[in-house]
This record gives C-alpha cells, sequence and structure tokens, in this order.
C-alpha cells in the first residue's frame, strides 16, 4: 500500500481519500463529485475501480515506463560527451545541433537536444538581450546593386592572438560574397576580398564601406564647402581609384549601423566560425583562407535569402582585363635620359623581354605595386617589368660653399600619402626577395 502511494500524485492521492470515505458512507455520491471537480457517473466508476483493484486503480498503467519514443540513453550520454569535448565546448546550442548532424551523424530536434543539454547543466554561450526597437533599412532588391564591406579582429583560433577578417555581404540576398584573414586591417586584405567577388560573381554596381582611411580619404573633410561647390575633390585612396576603374560606386556609412547587416555577420562568424576551424584542425592564415572556399557555399545556403528581384546587378569583367593590374598600388614616376626611375630611394629599369625598354627621356610612368607580381610600369597603355639597378655614385668635383637645403614636399605629395605604407627598406638584387618584401608592406596596417 505505502509503495502504491509513493508513486501517486498529490491529485491522484486526494482522490482515494474521497473516494475512501465514500466507500465508508461517510459521503454522499454528489458531495465527493464536488469536492473532485467531476460528474457523478465518473465518480461511480472510480469508485468501482478502487473497491476492486485498491488505489492502483488510479494510477496511469504506462507510470515509471519509458515511453518508446524517448531518446536512448546511450545517445544521452554521447550528445553530453561531445559536448564538453574541446571541439564543441564553445558552439551555441543551434550550431551545435548542425554539427552533430554534419560530423558525427546524429539527427535531434532542437527542442529534444536543448532538453538535454540543460538538464546536464549546460548554458548556450550566444548570450540573447532584448533588443531596442529599430527600423532596419529595406533590402535592395537586385543581388549586386550593393555590397557592404568591413573588417572585424577577433581570436579566431581561439588563442590570445587576434587576427582580422575582411568580408562583404550582398545587401538584397545576405550572401558572403567574400573572406579574408589578415594579421591587421589593410588594404591587400580588402582587394583580396575584392578580387574573389569579381572572379566569382563580377563587378557590383556600389560596395558601402565605413570612413576608414584605406577607403576615402581624410582630406576630404578639410576641403572648405564653397571649394566642394566649385568641384573640388580629395585625392583618391588606392582603394578608391580600383575601384573607380572598375566603374564601382564608392558610399561611406556614417555609423555602424548604417551597414548593420555586416555587423550582423560578424556577430554570427564569431560565434561559428572559430569552432569550425577548430573542427577543421586549422591554425594558420594560408589554411583558413583556402578554407572559406569550402565554407562560404555551406554558409550562404543555411542563411541567404531570395532577392526580389531574381536578375542579378553583377556585370562581367571586360575581355583583356587584368584584375592584379587594378587591384595594386599605382604611383606616377619620371624616367630620366637612361630611362631609370627611383622609387622609395631605389632605381629601376624598364625591360621586356627583348631587353631594356626605350622611353624618352623625363616621360611620366605609372609604377604598379603588388605582391601579386613586385613591381611594373605601365606606360603608353603597355605594361612593363622593371628590375633594380645601381647607379654610379656622382663624383664631386668642387667644394661647394652653398648652404645645404632640405626639401621638404608638400602635404598631398605621393611619398607622404603613401609613408605609412611603404617604410624605408633595401631593396634586394634578386626578384624573389623583392616579392616577399612587397607582400609584407602590403599586408601592414594601411591607416
Amino acid at each position: 500500500m505505502n509503495e502504491v502511494r509513493y508513486l501517486m500524485s498529490q491529485k491522484q492521492l486526494n482522490r482515494y481519500i474521497v473516494l475512501s470515505k465514500l466507500i465508508e458512507g461517510q459521503v454522499t455520491t454528489k458531495e465527493a463529485a464536488e469536492r473532485l471537480g467531476l460528474s457523478e457517473r465518473q465518480v461511480k466508476r472510480l469508485r468501482k475501480g478502487v473497491r476492486e483493484e485498491g488505489p492502483a486503480f488510479l494510477i496511469h498503467k504506462n507510470t515509471g515506463c519509458k515511453p518508446v519514443h524517448a531518446i536512448p540513453d546511450a545517445l544521452v550520454k554521447r550528445i553530453i560527451e561531445l559536448r564538453k569535448s574541446e571541439n564543441y565546448q564553445n558552439a551555441n546550442f543551434l550550431h551545435f545541433q548542425e554539427l552533430l548532424k554534419e560530423h558525427e551523424s546524429i539527427e535531434i530536434s532542437y527542442k529534444a537536444l536543448y532538453g538535454i543539454l540543460t538538464r546536464a547543466g549546460f548554458k548556450s554561450p550566444k548570450k540573447r538581450r532584448k533588443g531596442k526597437a529599430h527600423h532596419r533599412r529595406k533590402r535592395r532588391a537586385q543581388e549586386g546593386l550593393l555590397i557592404q564591406m568591413d573588417a572585424t579582429p577577433f581570436a579566431w583560433f581561439g588563442t590570445d592572438q587576434n587576427y582580422t577578417l575582411h568580408g562583404a555581404i550582398d545587401d538584397a540576398t545576405g550572401k558572403i560574397l567574400g573572406l579574408y584573414l589578415a594579421r591587421k586591417e589593410c588594404l591587400q586584405g580588402y582587394f583580396e576580398v575584392v578580387r574573389r567577388i569579381l572572379g566569382n560573381h563580377g563587378i557590383p554596381a556600389s560596395i558601402y564601406s565605413d570612413r576608414h582611411s584605406i577607403f576615402h580619404s581624410p582630406k576630404t573633410a578639410r576641403i572648405p564647402l564653397k571649394e566642394q561647390l566649385a568641384g573640388k575633390e580629395a585625392p583618391r585612396t588606392q582603394f578608391g581609384r580600383a575601384m573607380n576603374e572598375l566603374g564601382i560606386t564608392l558610399i561611406p556609412a556614417r555609423s555602424p549601423q548604417a551597414k548593420g547587416r555586416i555587423e550582423r555577420l560578424w556577430d554570427t562568424l564569431q560565434g561559428r566560425l572559430p569552432v569550425e576551424l577548430k573542427i577543421a584542425g586549422i591554425a594558420d592564415l594560408r589554411k583558413a583562407n583556402q578554407f572559406f572556399m569550402y565554407y562560404i557555399p555551406a554558409f550562404n545556403a543555411r542563411f541567404a535569402v531570395s532577392s526580389a528581384v531574381s536578375e542579378t546587378a553583377f556585370t562581367s569583367l571586360k575581355e583583356g582585363l587584368v584584375i592584379d593590374h587594378i587591384l595594386c598600388c599605382k604611383q606616377t614616376r619620371t624616367v630620366d635620359n637612361s630611362g631609370v626611375f627611383s622609387f622609395k630611394g631605389q632605381h629601376f629599369q624598364v625591360t621586356s623581354q627583348g631587353g631594356v625598354v626605350s622611353i624618352p627621356p623625363k616621360s611620366r610612368v605609372e609604377g604598379l605595386v603588388s605582391p601579386a607580381f613586385g613591381i611594373r610600369v605601365q606606360y603608353q597603355n603597355a605594361i612593363y617589368e622593371a628590375i633594380p639597378c645601381i647607379q654610379a655614385k656622382r663624383r664631386k668635383t668642387s667644394i661647394s660653399c652653398k648652404e645645404k637645403r632640405t626639401y621638404h614636399p608638400p602635404e598631398d605629395h605621393c611619398y607622404k600619402y603613401g609613408r605609412k605604407l611603404w617604410p624605408k627598406l633595401s631593396f634586394a638584387e634578386s626578384d624573389a626577395e623583392i616579392l616577399q618584401m612587397l607582400e609584407e608592406i602590403f599586408l601592414k596596417n594601411y591607416a
């Protein structure tokens, strides 16, 4: 009897007490029905069952039995062990559900998984708080009309070292169009993102970015309104010049909230990408940038939406266009009488496959610099290679008594414009060492 009462709920126990008094004649059927909130017919049925089977009649026959559709204990134990493992411990509950299906072949509903993990004492690292009411800007109608671009520093490899992830997202669909990981926010990182956009999709109509000096010259704010109305513009940055050559409109944002779509993308990636990199065993920049080739399509299949207009706004690249000759740094130089020009204290000579190129003295040439090819020269719409050369030092024929004067270039001089990008380094004579030096320079912070 005591064992039966132990299995009974408080409601069942109350019913048994009232029915016992009814059987003993202490209360009437009508009074028992009022106390239990049942009909007299139900009370008579319960009284008959208690007389024949005792209090066990009031206990459901499945009490204490595990449901047929219940998750096996072995599977629950396996899920908890996986959650404690190093690879999955930082994943939020929804991401963990996706990872179980992808890597462990375990399919389970989110509700069931949430119950298992919370009962085991786990809390999702994805903290949620009630957000403020904010009117979101309507998405663009076509894919490729507006691309939001930004970079974010984070400990992507789970260490104390922060690396900067450069990225671009389509405003209409929410698709990631390109990702590139570098040590710091730099010009090369954004150039590589644009390179992936051009190669995979085409030329977008416009790019929406912040007011970092990589995108927009800080001198723009210093130009008086009267001169701006007269048509005077600040010199374009290297990124701005490249986008102008591609026909892409560069739009500056006035606040992070204005480009909220890519800001929310960073929040999502900071919760998911470190876990994915850890599972893949990736802990360096080169492998991470290769990993993005497979990660981006899977991410877009999970989160991207359809645009209002099916036709894309991306335009195809012009035939014969060399992307490397646009996504680079360009600076104008003057060739001397021997066909040599100087660049950051070093001298270079223009060459081609047939040998040294004859360029008229005092001609203006365009120097192209990129880690992809080193240093090249553009003259009259033709591209030539440039090799370092050593000029003989001039001999002093007489001692001048004139006072030595130091030349100070103006503020808008190209040397001052690029001095933060180009430190004073010595060129090596071999092309391999020059290429390595240029790559290191391009990856420095171009602020």
